[in-house]
């Protein structure tokens, strides 16, 4: 804090409007490669840290919850008599002079050099098994600075659990986020709750570390406001019809409480009933007949949605949690699709290794860590404009040919997004920028639409499909058969007219 109110003021609006500057002066810099592109997004983060902070402060004074601001603001606009100008204005001076003298260091960040030191700090970021020569099998489930995922403890989580299976673990990096295959009835569990929030952390934690502009927070916010719609229609991807369900056993065992006006009436229904009635409502249905005709006379006068939740059954509740946690990790999935892919093909890899390959590989990363910070100081001689591989150097060239980097495929329904070499073409149709084309179209993305990259193309294909199915369709007009006294076989059109002639 400055020494007054309006001082503070001023210093936090100049600190804010010099790291938006920084801001902006960084994201203008190209990165030279994956690492520095990764400590860029971390000093822009660190930077809009200070921004947000900062502004909560000048919250803070402009609410002036204490008056302080309003009592400065008032001395400053109320006319002084003449003799008390000047002793208020040395009294003034002097406390300024004071603060400054006790507080050498007060201002956020005082200088310009201060700040930019922002822009040349190293963040601190953890990754697993980098480089640890301690530790040889940590080549095996190393993130790589981001490139991999480290799946290992989830793995072994997996399959050691109840509703796991064994498997290799590059096949478990492949199918970890397909939590459809797993049956309802082992999904229903506390161990398979935690088992979700252990994925989802360390899928955040990833996210943080490796996209930390990603506002993950909002992400989840909206994802939420969409899944409460969806669970009750009974639309959640793997609990489909469990809302639907629950209307149509609503339906079936009804207990229309207009009826009963005590709760004696209800006793006499049984236990089997109100259990029924209970249950189709997402309450409790256990007790003795009179504790549950009590507990379902309750809705007579008080809504189901305004009822205490002690009332409810908490399987219902157990089951909306995990769908909403696999909704949360399945998205983070979506995100981190080219990570996984890398994994699972890393993991591969990795299988096909002797131990004296795994060796110099790992060696050969040690090598390429240290001398790394003495190559982004060096300017790259790249005449070819060849795209640069992982270590900030450009692809061999064999390479470049080999995966045909120099052809270009552009896709309308991408918003004419470019694509470079054949293999992330054809892997483009299953990426979200296609899936959200094909969406906005009102197309099914099925594989009938595969190397289909025009709008009319793809419409005109649809058509074509809708019109197929229409004549696989049951026509009974033409395909209904009846046959006359004499054995004589005739669609229905043709038996209908003959009837109607006196013909038959």
């Amino acid at each position: 804090m400055a020494s007054s109110v309006l001082e503070a003021t001023r210093a936090a609006h100049e600190d804010i409007e010099r790291l938006e500057r920084l801001v902006v002066r960084e994201l203008q810099r190209d990165p030279a490669n994956a690492r520095d592109r990764l400590f860029q997004s971390h000093r822009v983060r660190h930077m809009l840290d200070l921004v947000i902070s900062t502004s909560d402060k000048l919250v803070e004074i402009y609410e002036d919850k204490d008056g302080a601001r309003k009592d400065e603001i008032s001395s400053h606009l109320t006319a002084p008599v003449q003799s008390d100008i000047f002793p208020k204005y040395y009294e003034r001076l002097k406390e300024i002079r004071d603060y400054h003298r006790r507080n050498h260091s007060a201002r956020f960040i005082s200088e310009t050099d201060d700040y930019e030191e922002l822009l040349k700090e190293e963040p601190a970021i953890e990754f697993t098994g980098l480089f640890d020569s301690s530790c040889r099998i940590t080549v095996l489930c190393m993130e790589a600075f981001g490139r991999y995922l480290d799946l290992h403890e989830l793995y072994n989580e997996f399959i050691n659990s109840k509703f796991g299976s064994l498997m290799e673990y590059s096949a478990y990096v492949g199918t970890f986020a397909q939590t459809e295959k797993i049956l309802h009835s082992l999904k229903a569990t506390r161990q398979y709750k935690e088992y979700l929030e252990h994925i989802l952390e360390y899928l955040m934690s990833f996210m943080y570390r490796t996209e930390p502009l990603q506002d993950i927070d909002k992400i989840f916010t909206k994802l939420q406001s969409e899944f409460e719609e969806q669970w009750a229609n009974g639309e959640v991807p793997g609990w489909e019809n469990k809302g639907t369900e629950k209307k149509s056993e609503s339906q079936e065992s009804a207990v229309d409480l207009d009826y009963y006006n005590i709760v004696e009436e209800l006793v006499e229904l049984g236990p089997e009933k109100l259990k029924e009635a209970l249950t189709a409502r997402g309450l409790k249905g256990g007790g003795t007949v009179q504790q549950r005709a009590e507990r379902l006379f309750l809705l007579k006068h008080t809504p189901l949605e305004q009822l205490d939740r002690k009332h409810f059954a908490k399987g219902d509740d157990l089951k909306k949690e995990i769908a909403l946690v696999e909704v949360k990790m399945k998205r983070l999935c979506e995100i981190l699709d080219e990570v996984i892919v890398r994994t699972k093909e890393n993991a591969e890899k990795k299988l096909t290794l002797t131990y004296e390959e795994m060796e110099a590989e790992r060696e050969e990363e040690e090598v390429q860590a240290d001398s790394e910070s003495d190559d982004e100081d060096q300017q790259i001689y790249n005449p070819l404009k060849l795209p640069m591989g992982w270590d900030g150097k450009p692809i061999p060239y064999w390479l470049y040919k080999l995966h045909g980097l120099g052809q270009e495929f552009k896709c309308e329904i991408c918003g004419n997004h470019s694509y470079w070499g054949r293999r992330d073409y054809e892997r483009h149709f299953k990426e979200w920028r296609h899936q959200h084309g094909m969406r906005c179209l009102g197309i099914p993305n099925t594989k009938n639409f595969n190397e289909i990259t025009s709008i009319e193309e793809a419409k005109a294909l649809w058509e074509r499909i809708q019109a197929k199915q229409g004549l696989n369709k049951w026509r009974p007009d033409l395909e209904e058969e009846y046959e006359d006294k004499d054995g004589n076989i005739y669609n229905k059109k043709t038996y209908t007219d003959l009837q109607r002639q006196g013909l038959i």
